[in-house]
C-alpha cells in the first residue's frame, strides 16, 4: 500500500472518530446503536482499509448523519 492510500484510509478513520465524539458517543455506545462490538468500531477508526459503503452508511446514520462522497 502506498503513502496516498494509507492517508486516505487514515483520514476516514479519524473523520469518523471525530463524528463519533461530536456527537457525544462513546466507542461502546456507537457499538450498542449498531448493535456489534466495540472492538469493530476501534477497528473501523483505526483501519478504515476496504470499509464497505454499507458500514460507512450504517455509522453515519447511528451518528445522526448522512453519509457524503465527495470525488476530487
Amino acid at each position: 500500500m502506498g503513502f496516498e492510500e494509507g492517508y486516505e484510509q487514515f483520514k476516514i478513520g479519524v473523520a469518523l472518530r471525530q463524528a463519533r465524539e461530536s456527537a457525544g458517543l462513546t466507542q461502546e455506545e456507537l457499538a450498542l446503536r449498531l448493535k456489534t462490538k466495540k472492538t469493530a468500531i476501534s477497528r473501523i477508526e483505526n483501519h478504515a482499509e476496504d470499509i464497505k459503503l454499507s458500514t460507512l452508511k450504517r455509522v453515519a446514520k447511528a451518528l445522526g448523519k448522512r453519509l457524503q462522497i465527495q470525488i476530487a
